[in-house]
């Protein structure tokens, strides 16, 4: 897929989303693992994957995409157990 900002970014292949979700996965487990806080692990995630993502995409595309955020959080697209 072209990265260009008029390229329609995030639509990966499912299979190969699944397979990156499994790498960053296993690494923030081992992160955890030696001691790391979970909340610093997700925080330098977000980090990491918003600097890629800009790199890839520029920052309007990246901006974008982030103001989809808070809908997809509110109606569970990343909730993965049991809520509160």
């Amino acid at each position: 897929m072209p990265h260009t900002a008029d390229a329609v970014p995030f639509e990966a292949d499912l299979d190969e989303k699944r397979a990156a979700l499994s790498y960053v996965s296993e690494a923030f487990a081992e992160g955890c693992l030696d001691g790391l806080d979970g909340d610093c692990m997700a925080q330098a995630a977000l980090f990491a994957a918003f600097q890629e993502l800009v790199a890839s995409y520029g920052e309007d595309a990246t901006a974008r995409y982030a103001e989809s955020l808070p809908e997809r959080i509110r109606g569970g697209a990343f909730t993965t157990g049991l809520q509160h």
